[in-house]
């Protein structure tokens, strides 16, 4: 079953090799069962991809039962393993190790590296308020616990952060991290070459002036390392962050934020994991975004995997709903099915507000979001006392060609005109009327739009009397012509 969404690539992969990625669900394996996996990392070894992660019990009670809200049940299953060739197909391979083998406490932030002294592959995992080192003679075996570290050597708090493990193309691996408390030290460690059982003195590559830093990844792009992070949220949706340097020691540039996160807070994800994909065509990083179960009420799925490219030397990040990829081409396309509304579901903000991310209004506080969404934590709202107009919109670019425009909408009825709409696209506006009452979720659709000029603006608008209301969740665009 195809899991993974798309983008827009130099080179575009042949269809028939192509797989289909879509976020916004869960993803499922290929024997049909859910996927569980958060927290972790992807190794490579020869053609196949190995998937290591955290399997939750409070990521099990969420996919029995999405709508019965957040919840914060962290303790362990397992460490799950999955295996893909095509990065769209995963086969479960079974339990690198289970709760009972790691003896309870919080485990996360798993990593996998071969060591190439011993041959072993060396899992890297938190482990309560220290470190667990596990080994295996194969990438997807049972693992073997094989120590623990307390501390870090240069840490201002003595123990990492959130982490993940880097391998770098000579096959020396590394520890990417914040310090454990405040996060605000970004830092690098070597894991100690012989056998990869320790983490070594830590180098301090950057300390953060606007908060801590959580999530931690590194890529490698044409000899640059980047080492990116979230903010300081737990677990919720973020703007991702990152630093670039030529020695993966430093020294690192200033931060900046990665190009394409900002509309939609990283496709409402936490940073979770990021490789390389190299193929004969060409290459991308897979971005892998965490939406943690339900613990930070982000939207349906776990994880949502999204191709990030490079303008020069700046990382960009696309913001997909499905996507194709060409693992063996090293190539992606945007999927047919693609939703091209970013933030459609008011997911991204994460606390009550009036400006959305991605979103543009008139009337001002008028438009708010309001908890109780069609799915989702929150929806979008137009609501006062008195008299108003308002809209709040989204201006897209896209490929030329008809689409389709939905939403899910509850209504107090009763406006003199409140309506779905697009328009901007080279053609008469056209919308469907909201403006009478919907007790109860109800899907509208516009149908029928024929883009022409490579952009349309979507979006809800009312003028209302006073009291009126409208809620609007789940904002759809898809091509279909």
């Amino acid at each position: 079953m195809a899991l993974v969404s798309g983008g827009t690539p130099a080179t575009a992969a042949p269809a028939a090799a192509a797989a289909t990625i879509q976020n916004d669900v869960f993803w499922k394996d290929t024997s049909g069962n859910p996927i569980y996996s958060q927290g972790g990392g992807v190794l490579k070894v020869g053609t196949t991809y190995y998937w290591y992660g955290a399997k939750y019990n409070g990521a099990v009670s969420y996919y029995n039962n999405p709508g019965g809200g957040k919840n914060g049940d962290v303790s362990l299953s397992a460490i799950t393993i999955y295996s893909s060739t095509d990065l769209a197909n995963w086969k479960f391979e079974g339990n690198a190790l289970t709760g009972s083998d790691l003896g309870g406490g919080w485990v996360g932030r798993i990593g996998v590296a071969r060591n190439p002294n011993t041959g072993k592959y060396v899992l890297v995992s938190q482990l309560g308020g220290g470190l667990v080192f596990a080994t295996s003679s194969t990438p997807n075996g049972k693992f073997t616990k094989a120590g623990t570290q307390s501390s870090i050597a240069g840490v201002s708090t003595g123990m990492s952060g959130d982490q993940s493990v880097f391998t770098d193309d000579d096959g020396k691996a590394y520890l990417v991290y914040s310090n454990k408390s405040g996060r605000s030290h970004l830092y690098v460690s070597s894991l100690r070459s012989s056998d990869f059982l320790q983490v070594d003195p830590a180098k301090n590559v950057y300390n953060s002036s606007a908060g801590g830093r959580e999530g931690n990844i590194m890529f490698k792009y044409n000899g640059t390392y980047y080492f990116c992070s979230s903010d300081l949220h737990g677990w919720n949706a973020s703007h991702t962050y990152c630093i670039s340097a030529k020695n993966i020691m430093g020294p690192y540039s200033s931060e900046f934020v990665l190009q394409g996160t900002d509309a939609d807070f990283s496709h409402v994800t936490q940073t979770g994991l990021a490789f390389t994909v190299t193929g004969s065509q060409g290459s991308f990083v897979m971005f892998g975004g965490d939406r943690w179960s339900d613990f930070a009420g982000n939207g349906i799925g776990y994880n949502q995997w999204l191709p990030v490219t490079f303008n020069g030397s700046t990382p960009v990040f696309h913001s997909l709903n499905q996507w194709t990829v060409d693992a063996a081409a090293g190539t992606w396309a945007v999927g047919r099915g693609n939703n091209y509304v970013l933030n459609p579901s008011a997911e991204a903000d994460r606390v009550a507000q009036n400006d959305l991310a991605g979103w543009t209004t008139t009337g001002g506080a008028v438009n708010s979001n309001k908890q109780g969404g069609h799915t989702g934590r929150w929806a979008f709202a137009q609501s006062s006392s008195s008299a108003y107009t308002a809209s709040r919109f989204q201006n897209i670019s896209l490929p030329n060609g008809t689409y389709t425009l939905s939403a899910w909408v509850k209504s107090s009825g009763g406006q003199k005109k409140a309506t779905i709409f697009a328009k901007n696209f080279g053609g008469g506006e056209l919308s469907a009327s909201i403006n009478q009452a919907l007790g109860s979720w109800t899907k509208v659709t516009v149908s029928g739009i024929t883009v022409t000029n490579g952009s349309i603006q979507v979006g809800v608008s009312s003028d209302a009397n006073a009291g009126n209301w409208v809620n609007v969740d789940d904002f759809s665009l898809v091509q279909n012509g």
